[in-house]
């Protein structure tokens, strides 16, 4: 039995929504130093 052999298209592109999801969350309210242009977690373009 393959380990891909369970999963389903429904459930690849439920995850890649809650990815797409949080990282707009974690754009909008995360602390700056976190996501911003030098930020450790994202490098986004983030503006103050």
């Amino acid at each position: 039995m393959s380990l891909f052999h369970g999963i389903t298209v429904y459930e690849v592109s439920m995850a890649l929504l809650m990815v797409g999801f949080a990282e707009r969350l974690l754009l909008a309210y995360a602390p700056i130093e976190m996501v911003g242009p030098n930020g450790w977690l994202i490098k986004g373009d983030v503006e103050e």
